[in-house]
């Protein structure tokens, strides 16, 4: 299983719920084992980075992340979310 964090910061913290309306737009894509959106709940003290949001998603394979990230809903959504959003870190690995 492939697990897929991304983590998001608005340019303008007024957009977070914006945002995040856009990334739930990733909910339609199939291929995710599971999926949600979520607020962070807590500052990076040490970093002094502000995320505001996370995703989480779970792949069967690297294959169905692929699928995954060639949906046209993920075209749309990047295309929505990318000019709000100040920071975006992603990260997949494998589980166990």
């Amino acid at each position: 299983m492939i697990r897929h964090i991304v983590f998001f910061s608005a340019a303008n913290p007024e957009d977070v719920d914006r945002i995040r309306e856009g990334l739930m737009m990733l909910a339609q894509i199939p291929h995710a084992r599971h999926f949600e959106v979520g607020r962070n709940l807590q500052s990076d003290t040490i970093s002094g980075t502000r995320v505001d949001l996370v995703v989480y998603a779970e792949f069967e394979d690297e294959a169905a992340l692929a699928a995954y990230k060639a949906h046209p809903v993920y075209a749309e959504c990047t295309a929505l979310v990318r000019p709000q959003r100040e920071l975006r870190i992603a990260a997949d690995f494998k589980a166990g």
